[in-house]
């Protein structure tokens, strides 16, 4: 059995590595609606190097005027990707790694759940169809949605060690459902709102069939430790929205009822593109559930029912299969126009933005049930052969492999470089994409060109020199004549910007005529040293400091744990 399990280890790799074959290409790009991926990576790596730890602000988007980028958008995928940056992978290649290292983690996370109640052999299966869903090939080969597709990852350990610390209450299922919950948090703050329901549904369940209200206490004790793990991010992203515009996430083209799927394109359509979603059903992108994901759950639907009414009860095993099914079926139902009722009834939905995200857990919930094949069909004497399990299991893993292929290629791409990507076009294309995200709220529109001076005299006579520019912070020297001279630094006023002139702070405005806000003070007349930052809210401090105790005591915790048992 040893032997099988290890087998099927290497074979999810195998399966992982084909879904991610593309990935592998040196210098090759392709089309992605997110086509910053790049440019993500680039900005936060500055912030390292900055020693802006952790990042907020990064300085070269926002047509260079800067946007707080990390302080709204998860960054855990990329802090992945530094750490290919470590051995000088190519900007390039490191998005497309982190991309097929997210595939292949998902396999096994989804293995790790499955085999808990399908066993070895189960596991693989779930892993496989989890890895080769049609959706999952959107994400990742039309969508080049990073953070989105890393979230995968997360929803097979979350519910796993949940279920794990229900059943033992051991204190290792409270670190590991703490780390995997927080790595959500981290990773997408939409497939937080998606899941967490699901996450709830489930914990309630177990809960009630325990009979006790014991797993109460560890559980909230998780849920406080990865709430504080990712409050650096988290209390910062909620409770400084109103300082950007996120009014422009749920308008116009970002309008959810603008983009359900129909009925066809779920189950019967095999049309595959790279084009966008549009209102209405003739989207340039595809949203398959899947054939022979939908028609093994209608095989599995059956079986189970024929087992309950042979055994006359329900096993540990057959109510994971149902919450599969349900989960999956509903998160199809929710991306379909039917669905609408419930859209209205809970207004924080908007936020999904894109009704087909529920997509992700239509695949994990029908992934998760698929696992159970050879469990359902050992009731049959036949199927006990161990011969006729495996041939069952190629049959189904080759099935799914062969109908998705195509799916897991770009359908347009070609040679791309750092260089190539970093200058001309290419960057001024990326400086100002996604302005609109996180513009911010003092700013009343774009820019529409991008910045031609760091800073410059707007009013009185004089010249700068000597500029230096980091992530979140500007130096320059000031030889003015005159008085009342005003000096711009050419960047968004987000609050806590603060300048600072031969050491001393000095307040600093905008100008309600100018739409764009940027920095502007006054300065005497003679030779200053200007240096301007973005320094912490006390909100941004307070909520470092809960992470940093937090990852501390944890890692005290852990050093004891193996240490001084």
């Amino acid at each position: 059995m040893k032997n099988l399990k290890y087998f099927l280890i290497i074979l999810i790799l195998i399966f992982g590595v084909l879904a991610s074959r593309t990935l592998f290409k040196h210098n090759f790009y392709f089309n992605m609606h997110d086509d910053l991926q790049m440019m993500r990576q680039l900005q936060l790596e500055k912030c390292f190097q900055d020693k802006q730890i952790p990042c907020r602000w990064v300085p070269d988007m926002g047509y260079k005027f800067g946007l707080p980028l990390f302080n709204y958008y998860p960054q855990l995928p990329y802090l992945v990707g530094e750490v290919f940056r470590l051995f000088n992978i190519p900007f390039n290649d490191v998005a497309k790694l982190t991309f097929a290292l997210g595939i292949i983690a998902s396999g096994f996370a989804m293995f790790l759940m499955s085999k808990e109640y399908f066993g070895s052999v189960g596991g693989a299966l779930s892993a496989i169809f989890y890895m080769w869903a049609p959706y999952r090939a959107v994400d990742v080969y039309v969508r080049g949605a990073m953070n989105e597709s890393w979230a995968w990852v997360w929803f097979p350990l979350i519910l796993w060690s949940s279920y794990k610390l229900v059943r033992s209450l051991k204190s290792k299922y409270v670190v590991i459902l703490s780390l995997s919950f927080a790595a959500l948090l981290l990773t997408h703050n939409v497939m937080v709102m998606i899941f967490a329901p699901v996450f709830l549904a489930w914990l309630i369940f177990w809960i009630f069939k325990e009979k006790s209200l014991r797993p109460l206490w560890p559980l909230t004790i998780a849920g406080f430790i990865s709430l504080g793990l990712a409050a650096f991010f988290t209390l910062p992203a909620i409770f400084e929205q109103k300082l950007v515009h996120i009014d422009t996430l749920i308008t116009d083209y970002f309008q959810y009822s603008g983009h359900f799927t129909s009925f066809n394109q779920l189950f019967f359509s095999r049309f595959w593109g790279d084009g966008p979603s549009v209102f209405g059903t003739n989207d340039g992108m595809a949203f398959p559930v899947g054939h022979i994901h939908w028609i093994l759950i209608l095989i599995i639907g059956i079986l189970l029912v024929i087992k309950i009414w042979k055994k006359r009860k329900l096993d540990v095993s057959d109510w994971v299969i149902i919450f599969g099914i349900l989960a999956g079926t509903f998160a199809a139902f929710m991306s379909h126009e039917r669905s609408t009722f419930i859209w209205l009834m809970f207004p924080t939905l908007k936020f999904v933005q894109f009704p087909w995200r529920f997509l992700t857990l239509n695949v994990f919930g029908y992934a998760l049930a698929i696992g159970s094949l050879s469990y359902l069909l050992e009731q049959f004497i036949f199927f006990k052969k161990k011969n006729v399990q495996a041939v069952i299991f190629l049959a189904a893993a080759g099935a799914v492999v062969f109908l998705n292929w195509n799916f897991f290629n770009p359908v347009h791409g070609g040679p791309l470089t750092d260089e190539q990507k970093f200058s001309g076009e290419a960057w001024r294309l990326q400086t100002q994409a996604g302005i609109r995200d996180y513009l911010p709220v003092s700013a009343k529109d774009d820019p529409f060109k991008s910045r031609d001076f760091v800073a410059e005299v707007t009013t009185g006579k004089g010249e700068i020199t000597d500029i230096s520019s980091g992530t979140n912070w500007i130096r320059f020297n000031a030889n003015l004549k005159g008085e009342n001279n005003v000096v711009r630094i050419n960047v968004f006023n987000y609050p806590n910007w603060t300048v600072f002139i031969d050491g001393n702070k000095t307040v600093s405005y905008t100008d309600s005529n100018e739409e764009w806000w940027r920095i502007y003070f006054q300065i005497p007349s003679g030779e200053h040293a200007v240096y301007a930052k973005l320094l912490n809210t006390p909100l941004r401090t307070f909520a470092n400091a809960v992470s940093l105790i937090t990852w501390v005591g944890l890692f005290i915790y852990l050093l004891r744990k193996k240490f001084f048992r």
